[in-house]
């Protein structure tokens, strides 16, 4: 007995010193095994919760199909994989990358601070890049393709995006706004996959699947495989506006949708291809990460703006009517801090509007509409609002001193869809009027529509 006693304690002997070698080997990170193991009982218990799940999250799902590929990125800001079960169990390591992230710089710390000043949402340390996670886990990125508003999403709307290298990651940045909405053929040729994952809000004009679709047809035409990390649409619980004539389409809107078209980029992607949309009716070649627990019914509040100008849940969901004053001269909040909540121009009847605010230069807005110029207006941050209506535009308009000054008509009708939407308002017609014009094209759409739909 006594010689038993003395093997079981030199065996565990043994065993504590190979633990504690191990321990001393990886104190300072996990394997990706491990980190995906990890990631994959989150997920799980994530779903047990019914807690929704973006498709980034799922590395177990994606991770994969980039196993020993060159892989390219379409990200902005809004790619994060979220924390949670994760982040406890990584320890020193997570904590070690957060302390490097601290020390990016002042520039950045400064745009930190200017998105916090109107959304404490915005700032979040609750998640890590796509990029970086992916870097983490030892996948091979060559390079990252960004949208507009670029990859940090600090540009204002239409301004200029150029090439560039990431400060933080030294990565190569492709610029798919301004000249080059497409990447070239040799922007490409040194990939074997390309990775999707940006959130969108579900407003026609709002660029991000016009990104989506030249991505589409460049890899189509590259033979490239593109994985779409899906995630929720804030306003995917309707279908409204008028739908887009094909005469009137441009990056604001390349195809014959409504203005709010209530699907996920996994789905719309489906219906490109499904349609035929691309160019010569090329197929790309799509992988989809779906979310779980999602339905188009889901509540979902996004934690990081998707751009500069819409800080909150509040301006997403004003935005599908408040963005149609983004072809008139009419400020929609640009340059406060509360854009897409509010309206305003010097020429609106300050009998009526009693609301004044004056747009300055600041974070999104360098030179908005109306700069250092008191504006009169309507204060909206009380509305509550889940559809389009028209009757803030149709309001503005009807109180303008002179009409000439409202419209600026090639931008209107580029946002719109069409150009009957200006001539209806011009003549006086009301919201009910105008909006019976559109079901015809909203009941061909939703035909078309829920041939792609993953979510219920």
């Amino acid at each position: 007995m006594t010689f038993n006693i003395f093997k079981n304690t030199v065996l565990l002997f043994v065993l504590v010193m190979i633990s504690c070698g191990s321990k001393s080997k990886n104190q300072d990170s996990l394997s990706s095994n491990q980190e995906m193991l990890l990631q994959a009982q989150h997920d799980k218990e994530q779903s047990n919760s019914k807690e929704i799940i973006v498709g980034a999250n799922q590395t177990e799902r994606y991770l994969p199909l980039l196993n020993g590929k060159r892989v390219g990125i379409v990200a902005n800001q809004t790619s994060v994989v979220f924390k949670g079960i994760r982040e406890k169990a990584i320890g020193k390591r997570e904590k070690a990358i957060g302390k490097r992230e601290k020390a990016i710089g002042k520039r950045e710390k400064g745009e930190d601070r200017q998105i916090a000043a109107t959304s404490s949402k915005s700032r979040n340390d609750n998640y890590t890049h796509l990029v970086d996670s992916l870097i983490s886990l030892k996948v091979n990125v060559i390079k990252v393709f960004s949208p507009e508003h670029g990859f940090r999403g600090t540009a204002d709307a239409g301004e200029l995006v150029k090439d560039g290298i990431d400060t933080k990651t030294g990565l190569p940045i492709v610029s798919l706004y301004g000249k080059n909405k497409k990447p070239y053929a040799a922007q490409l040729q040194d990939l074997d996959v390309v990775i999707f994952d940006i959130q969108d809000v579900g407003v026609r004009f709002y660029t991000y699947t016009s990104t989506l679709h030249y991505m589409m047809e460049a890899c189509a035409e590259a033979n490239i495989k593109l994985i779409i990390l899906d995630r929720p649409n804030p306003n995917g619980h309707y279908i409204d506006g008028p739908t887009l004539e094909i005469k009137h389409k441009s990056y604001l809107g390349m195809h014959p949708i409504p203005l709010v078209h209530g699907m996920t980029i996994g789905e719309y992607s489906k219906m490109l291809n499904g349609e035929n949309w691309l160019i010569d009716k090329l197929q790309c070649t799509i992988a989809i990460i779906p979310i779980k627990n999602y339905s188009h019914d889901s509540f979902y509040s996004l934690p990081i703006r998707p751009s500069p100008n819409l800080p909150n849940d509040h301006a997403i969901k004003l935005y599908p009517s408040l963005g149609l004053f983004e072809g008139t001269n009419i400020n929609a909040g640009r340059g406060t801090e509360f854009q897409f909540q509010r309206y305003g121009a010097p020429f609106l009847n300050k009998d009526v509007m009693s609301f004044t605010y004056t747009p300055i230069e600041n974070f999104g807005a360098k030179n908005p509409k109306h700069e250092d110029v008191l504006c009169y207006g309507e204060d909206l941050r009380g509305e509550t609002l889940n559809v389009i209506t028209l009757k803030w535009i149709i309001k503005a308009y009807q109180n303008t001193t002179d009409k000439s000054l409202f419209f600026n008509t090639n931008n209107f009708t580029k946002h719109a869809g069409t150009s009957k939407l200006q001539q209806q308002i011009e003549a006086g017609l009301t919201e009910t009027e105008i909006k019976a014009t559109w079901q015809e094209g909203l009941k061909a759409f939703k035909k078309i529509r829920s041939k792609y739909l993953i979510y219920d």
